[in-house]
């Protein structure tokens, strides 16, 4: 055998190793919103609901239960589910189960169940995505449009008899209104995109408003978080991170979060950080070093944002 097909061959050899030697699982998420309108669909009045537990549950054929399990939604209202072996959950649904401390006011009801869907598969690698699970208040928000009924018509009564008004004397023209002074800025709708060094600085901690430097990276990032990192480390601990990849993804991921909550315009947005960085640590470490880039890059402004930050009084 010559040369060529020697190389080849060998490398057919490795790949079929590798391939047979990865493991097999499969990762289904989802998030529970409150549905304050009561509408059954998602709307710019509601919000994610953390502490929420959610079922997910097959069955086969028959009807019969064949698989169950239940997790409790982050601080950003999402739950990860996590099977070993891949198995097909094609045929399975999601629905809330219980209630928790962060449902105050939105757990009267809850929202039908919604379906399992299998996003993609690759080398017995699944990820599974659930619709938004709802859960309601018992009556919708007064900021919520409602239907209005339609006031009776009056009967029409009798026309007086009618008569010509004097003519109007002509007003004479209003003088200009001075220009209105210039709107302040919004901060949150401001395009702004600030790196590491400048969140872990002390003069801008006012800008931390949503989580804080001590809350656990396992609490925000989910279950598979907690597995690479542990559940002890802490928001400001993950900023600290460098040399490692998997320390360096954590790190622009942490930035692009925080980012995401204080600029609209961010490239990506709260849940998409937190879904970018589940599938980063599914996957390779070519796939961990890839998001940690594309994270960093955003966070540095892409060449077109800067960092809005003024020092904290």
């Amino acid at each position: 055998m010559d040369l060529p097909l020697n190389l080849l061959f060998t490398a057919f050899l490795i790949l079929a190793a590798a391939i047979d030697g990865a493991h097999a699982d499969a990762m289904v998420t989802g998030t529970v919103f409150c549905d304050q309108c009561k509408d059954g669909q998602r709307s710019l009045f509601d919000y994610p609901l953390y502490g929420i537990k959610v079922t997910m549950a097959c069955a086969n054929s028959n009807g019969q239960i064949t698989m169950w399990r239940e997790e409790t939604t982050n601080w950003f209202g999402t739950y990860a589910m996590r099977f070993d072996g891949a198995p097909d959950l094609t045929g399975c649904y999601a629905q809330i189960s219980g209630s928790g401390q962060g449902s105050t006011g939105c757990r009267a009801a809850a929202g039908p169940a919604q379906s399992v869907r299998l996003m993609f598969r690759m080398f017995d690698m699944e990820m599974y995505a659930v619709d938004s699970l709802l859960s309601q208040p018992a009556q919708p928000m007064s900021f919520c449009s409602r239907s209005s009924t339609p006031v009776p018509t009056p009967g029409t009564p009798s026309r007086p008899p009618s008569f010509q008004l004097p003519p109007v004397p002509r007003m004479p023209p209003m003088p200009p209104l001075p220009p209105l002074p210039p709107a302040p800025p919004v901060p949150f709708l401001e395009a702004s995109a600030c790196s590491h060094e400048i969140w872990t600085a002390p003069e801008y901690k006012c800008y931390w408003k949503v989580v804080n430097p001590d809350m656990k990276v396992a609490s925000v990032f989910g279950l598979l978080a907690a597995q690479k990192y542990g559940t002890d480390m802490t928001l400001r601990e993950g900023l600290q991170g460098r040399g490692d990849p998997y320390r360096t993804l954590l790190r622009e991921a942490i930035t692009s979060l925080l980012n995401s909550y204080n600029s609209l315009l961010f490239p990506y947005h709260t849940l998409g950080v937190i879904q970018h960085m589940s599938l980063a640590l599914m996957g390779s470490q070519q796939n961990v070093l890839l998001t940690a880039l594309r994270f960093k890059r955003a966070n540095s402004g892409s060449g077109n944002l800067t960092c809005k930050f003024t020092a904290c009084k």
